[in-house]
C-alpha cells in the first residue's frame, strides 16, 4: 500500500552534495541539524531512499512565477549536480517573462498587463519573450556545466510526447524549439551556464489562452531604438487542440517517466512549496529580487525613444516631437517639443528637466506631474494641456 512519506532535508542533502559554504552561511544553527521537510512524495516508504539516489523530479506547488524562477536561481547556486540531475516543473498563473537582456516596452504590452493585472518577470537567462498561464507546463533540466545538452532533453519531451500519443508529429529544431506538424511552435528553450552548473529550460503549450498570448506579447510602442535581444514571433499551437487527452498532468506523468528512466531514477514527483526557508535557505530574498523594479526594468539595456502624437485640444490638432534616452530604466536625456502657442516653451523646459534621472514609468511620471503642476497654481488651461501631455507621455512608458 502507497502512503505520504516524508523526506528527510539532511539525508537529502547529503546525497545531493549540497555545497556546505554556500550553506553555512544561510542556514541558521537549529536548521543545520536538521531540515523538517523537502516535500511530500507519494512512494512507498522502503523506494524512497532510491529517488534520491542518482537525482530527483521536482514540481512546484505555487503558481507564482517570482516564486518559481527562485527556485530555478536555489537549485543552481546551492546543490552540487555531479551525477544528480534534477528535472522541475511549474506553471505560473498569468504572466509575461523575458530574457535576460530584452527590452520590456520592446517586447509586450506593459500598459494592458498593468490593466489586467498580469505580472511581468525577467528572467536569469537569455533567449525570448514567453507568455505563462495554467495551461503552459515550465520544464528546467539542471545539470553539471559539461552534461548540459538542450537537444538531448527535447528529444526526451518528443519520446514522451510519442508514448503518449504515436501519432503526434513533434520535431526538435537548430533552434532548439520544438515544432508540431512541420508548422506550429509548441516550445521555445532559453538557458543559463554558470562556472560548474548549467540548465536548461522550456515551455510546452498545452491549453495556453491563445489570445492572452497574442495580446500581451504584441508591443504597441514606436519609435524604440535598441540593442536588446529580440524576440522571433512564431505561430503557436497547443497540444490539447490536437489531442483533448493532453492534458498538462498527462504530460507531465509521461515526461517524468521517461526522465526517470533515462536517468534510472524514481519517476515519481515531489511537491516543493518555493516558500519553505527550512527547505529552501535565503530563497525569498531571491524571490523578493526578482519582483524590484530595477530588476525588472532597470536591466534593460539602454535604448531610446523617438515617436511623436497628435493632440486635440479645442477643436484643433497640435503635434507634439519626443525624444527620450533611458539607461538603467532610468530617463538620461528628455526633449518634448510642442508649438510655442500651446505650451510655452519654458513650460516644455521645466517638464524635460524634471523627467531626467527619474524612471521610465507612468507612477512614476504622475507624481511629479502633480508635483509641477502645484507650481501654477491658478492656471487652469496650463494644466489642461499639461494633462493631456503627460497622459501622452505616460502611454509610451
Amino acid at each position: 500500500m502507497e502512503h505520504w512519506t516524508f523526506i528527510s532535508i539532511k539525508i537529502l542533502g547529503r546525497r545531493l552534495g549540497w555545497r556546505r559554504s554556500k550553506l553555512s552561511m544561510l542556514i541558521p544553527f537549529s536548521v543545520k541539524n536538521g531540515f523538517r521537510l523537502f516535500c511530500n512524495h507519494k512512494v512507498p516508504t522502503a523506494g524512497f531512499k532510491n529517488t534520491v539516489k542518482n537525482g530527483l523530479i521536482l514540481q512546484s506547488l505555487s503558481t507564482d512565477v517570482y516564486q518559481n524562477l527562485a527556485v530555478e536561481d536555489w537549485i543552481h547556486d546551492h546543490i552540487n549536480l555531479d551525477d544528480k540531475p534534477i528535472l522541475f516543473f511549474w506553471r505560473n498563473s498569468p504572466s509575461v517573462v523575458i530574457g535576460r537582456h530584452q527590452n520590456p516596452w520592446q517586447e509586450c504590452n506593459l500598459n494592458q498587463m498593468r490593466e489586467e493585472g498580469i505580472k511581468l518577470a525577467r528572467r536569469k537567462s537569455g533567449g525570448g519573450t514567453v507568455y505563462h498561464d495554467m495551461g503552459n507546463i515550465n520544464l528546467t533540466f539542471f545539470t553539471t556545466k559539461n552534461k548540459y545538452d538542450r537537444m538531448k532533453n527535447l528529444k526526451l519531451i518528443v519520446q514522451a510526447l510519442n508514448s503518449v500519443q504515436p501519432q503526434l508529429d513533434v520535431q526538435a529544431t537548430k533552434r532548439f524549439d520544438l515544432i508540431l506538424d512541420g508548422q506550429f511552435k509548441i516550445s521555445g528553450t532559453a538557458s543559463k551556464i554558470g562556472r560548474t552548473a548549467a540548465y536548461h529550460h522550456c515551455t510546452l503549450l498545452c491549453s495556453t489562452d491563445g489570445a492572452s498570448l497574442t495580446s500581451f506579447l504584441k508591443s504597441p510602442y514606436q519609435g524604440i531604438k535598441s540593442s536588446a535581444t529580440t524576440s522571433i514571433p512564431a505561430v503557436v499551437k497547443n497540444l490539447l487542440e490536437k489531442d483533448p487527452t493532453l492534458t498538462c498532468e498527462v504530460l507531465m506523468n509521461a515526461i517524468a517517466e521517461k526522465y526517470a528512466a533515462y536517468h534510472q531514477i524514481d519517476s515519481h514527483i515531489n511537491l516543493i512549496n518555493p516558500t519553505d526557508e527550512t527547505v529552501f535557505p535565503g530563497i525569498k530574498s531571491k524571490a523578493k529580487q526578482l519582483q524590484t523594479w530595477e530588476w525588472i526594468y532597470g536591466r534593460t539595456p539602454k535604448f531610446s525613444v523617438n515617436t511623436s502624437f497628435t493632440v486635440l485640444y479645442e477643436q484643433s490638432r497640435v503635434e507634439i516631437k519626443v525624444f527620450i534616452d533611458i539607461k538603467n530604466g532610468r530617463i538620461e536625456i528628455c526633449n518634448i517639443e510642442a508649438p510655442d502657442h500651446w505650451l510655452p516653451l519654458e513650460v516644455c523646459d521645466t517638464l524635460c528637466s524634471s523627467f531626467i534621472g527619474s524612471k521610465f514609468c507612468p507612477i512614476e511620471t504622475t507624481l511629479m506631474t502633480n508635483m509641477l503642476l502645484k507650481t501654477y497654481p491658478e492656471d487652469y488651461e496650463l494644466h489642461s494641456k499639461w494633462n493631456i501631455l503627460c497622459e501622452k507621455i505616460k502611454g509610451i512608458m
